[in-house]
């Protein structure tokens, strides 16, 4: 990014999610949960993005949290200093979807007054500072804080939401005059979410309200909220005071750059058909009740989408446009789908003649807790452009994406082929020429599931079993390579009689050492991704924590030396593999599986024995496939551990299952493990963790989307 920021080719920027947010009396700071104050490396891992600038918080919140409290600028300062020496501009952030410091509110007269003073003692440090967003949202978070009671100070009505939404815009324009001060250079990038409301006709009144709304931060910004704007009244009507209107007019603040951040959710529909969904989308505005919903889930309907809303705002105020926000909540493909479409349609709109300037890879370090709106503390994590969950910056396929992007490479995979879900996804057909992942056993419960989900997330795929070729033979799998041309490989076969094995030792080793081993011989000549699972039963259960994969492997029966010596193999014959070590899984679309067994017992009343003394980490097989696919697009390698948050023993597991099922008297019988006459011994302790970061859900929650999602 260069002072004058060229008409040219858009840039790409990053951001990172930074809210400081007020629940209550509780503040919850994104960038302490994402361990970002701790990590000294993080811009480093950034800066290999290739981005111009980073949208970066110097939040109020976090270095004035009481009045008098002195400030520390010792971390920010260090860290303003590096983005200097990596070439990132920073875009400083002073207020994210917060209310600041506990001695104000947006409710509050003089929160302004004490923004500017804060924003005034931000440009005395860093001078060169040049580009700053003092409030980000003021619409959005006036909205949730004013009108939805989400967030401090917790208020429900217009007159909240218009104070809240003024005070925010006022202390933009104050916080800039007092930077200007300091740096008449200083810039205002001002962001807000790029939004739309659609309706049915009868509907349209509320429609045309919140469409005139959507304009208000930048329509406040440049003094058009006169009287003659549609909203005016509005105001008025509310309890606003026309001389709070009269200030802005008279202080107009242009921003140099209109932040547009827009989400696959920015289109809203309203519907008086509540009956067609559901109640927490239903709401009134006095006059009528509605359905409030994302307008791309309403299928009949088509949006008018990224393009056609930033023509909308370019023919509105013409000034210089930058996309500010651009981050999915999704699987890796669709992530990456949804960047690169919006990537390539604001290269559209800059040939077009619109003065666009960046594309903002959003949410870098991914986000916690915006499944509630942030309103619970779940510590719900989504993955951004990198996953932090092992403290760590581990790149996802979108690194290799953003990087090619902003080097001004044409950045091919062969999943970015396609269309994403929000493109009514009901009408999408996977491309028949597409490179297909394939499956190897189609017919076992992983296999299938890999076919199930492959089909959900619009993953082209071609699933095969043992019979359509000779898993022990080299010149058979190359073959089948040949004929199918996968970019990906996933073994799902696998020899898992375990007491059988001890007897048959010969065919387990073929299927679960000798297979694989070739399968990944092959995949390496062909420079193929490829995928096999391996077992908890590599372990003995002589420690009392959980298995992580560094742990020394050491099995208690032919079945886990089976699959060791497969794990050697493949790592020797192809260091490129990844290997996926689980615990028993149990699925909603197959009946073998314990969690089946334990329902069907209960059911007919039928004696079934439990282990009380055998600890495990069950595994939810949707969990594990959907993260499986996800580290097989980021083309991870090694062994990872992969099972659902926790531990159990298999009675516990057996009594949640049958207490879940609404079973009030179970019929089961609990057991040592050794009264069990098994031929195989095992582990009394297999519980797994990774060491690696990925975490699936807890067992709790798998076990409740189990009963929701169970077909047979």
């Amino acid at each position: 990014m260069k002072n004058q920021f060229p008409f040219q080719k858009p840039e790409i920027w990053g951001g990172i999610e930074c809210t400081i947010n007020r629940i209550q009396n509780n503040y919850r700071d994104q960038l302490d949960l994402l361990g970002h104050y701790e990590r000294a490396d993080d811009l480093n891992h950034i800066a290999q993005l290739g981005i111009k600038a980073l949208r970066y918080p110097v939040l109020w919140e976090h270095h004035q949290q009481t009045p008098k409290q002195a400030m520390n600028w010792d971390w920010i300062e260090n860290q303003l200093n590096l983005l200097n020496a990596l070439n990132i501009v920073p875009i400083a952030g002073l207020v994210h979807h917060g209310s600041g410091p506990s001695n104000t509110n947006l409710l509050d007269d003089r929160f302004p007054y004490h923004l500017a003073d804060y924003a005034s003692q931000v440009a005395a440090k860093f001078p060169k500072l040049e580009y700053y967003t003092p409030v980000n949202e003021p619409l959005t978070t006036a909205r949730f804080s004013g009108l939805y009671g989400f967030w401090y100070p917790h208020a429900a009505d217009d007159l909240s939401f218009a104070t809240m939404l003024i005070n925010q815009v006022k202390g933009v324009v104050l916080a800039m005059k007092a930077i200007r001060k300091i740096n008449p250079a200083a810039k205002l990038v001002q962001t807000e979410d790029l939004a739309k409301t659609h309706s049915t006709p009868l509907l349209k009144y509320q429609a045309d309200f919140e469409n005139n709304r959507r304009w208000l931060t930048y329509d406040l910004l440049c003094g058009k909220v006169n009287n003659q704007h549609p909203l005016w009244q509005y105001f008025l009507y509310v309890g606003i005071k026309e001389n709070e209107l009269d200030f802005l007019q008279e202080n107009t603040c242009v921003p140099d750059i209109i932040g547009l951040n827009y989400y696959v959710t920015s289109e809203r529909y309203l519907d008086e058909n509540l009956d067609n969904y559901p109640s927490y989308t239903h709401g009134a505005n006095g006059q009528h009740r509605y359905a409030d919903t994302e307008m791309v889930r309403v299928t009949d309907k088509k949006i008018d989408g990224f393009k056609a809303l930033v023509k909308e705002t370019w023919k509105r105020y013409k000034l210089p446009i930058a996309i500010t926000e651009v981050h999915l909540n999704c699987t890796r493909e669709e992530q990456m789908r949804w960047f690169k479409e919006i990537w390539d349609e604001a290269n559209q709109l800059s040939q077009e003649g619109i003065n666009l300037k960046a594309v903002t890879a959003w949410s870098l370090l991914g986000a916690y807790d915006w499944n509630s709106l942030l309103t619970e503390s779940n510590f719900h994590y989504e993955t951004g452009v990198f996953d932090i969950r092992n403290n760590k910056l581990r790149p996802t396929a979108a690194v290799k994406l953003i990087k090619s992007l902003s080097e001004n490479n044409d950045y091919q995979h062969p999943l970015l082929d396609q269309k994403g879900w929000w493109h009514n996804s009901e009408h999408l057909k996977v491309p028949t020429n597409q490179a297909p992942i394939l499956i190897i056993g189609e017919t076992g419960t992983l296999g299938s599931a890999f076919v199930n989900i492959c089909k959900a997330r619009k993953i082209p795929f071609v699933a095969i079993s043992r019979a359509d070729f000779d898993i022990f033979d080299l010149d058979s799998i190359i073959n089948a390579f040949k004929k199918y041309k996968p970019w990906a490989v996933v073994n799902a076969t696998g020899y898992v009689r375990v007491d059988d094995a001890e007897s048959d030792a010969q065919e387990c080793f073929a299927v679960n050492s000798t297979a694989p081993a070739l399968l990944s011989q092959v995949s390496k000549m062909f420079k193929i991704q490829f995928l096999t699972f391996s077992s908890d039963l590599v372990f003995s259960g002589s420690k009392n924590n959980p298995y992580t994969e560094t742990d020394i492997v050491s099995p208690l029966n032919v079945y886990g030396e089976s699959k060791v010596s497969g794990e050697k193999l493949v790592i020797t014959n192809n260091p490129d593999a990844l290997i996926i070590r689980t615990s028993a899984f149990f699925g909603p679309w197959d009946k073998s599986n314990f969690a089946y067994d334990i329902l069907q017992a209960q059911q007919r009343q039928t004696p079934i024995s439990v282990l009380s003394d055998v600890v495990v980490s069950p595994t939810y097989v949707p969990d594990l496939v959907n993260t499986a696919l996800n580290l097989l697009i980021d083309e991870e390698k090694g062994i990872w551990h992969l099972s659902n948050q926790g531990s159990l023993t298999w009675a516990d597991f057996a009594s949640e299952i049958a207490s879940r099922g609404g079973m009030a008297r179970p019929s089961f019988n609990t057991k040592k493990l050794i009264q069990m006459k098994w031929k195989a011994k095992r582990p009394l302790y297999s519980v797994l963790h990774s060491e690696r970061g990925i975490l699936l859900p807890t067992i709790e929650n798998a076990l409740h989307r189990y009963f929701e999602e169970k077909i047979y």
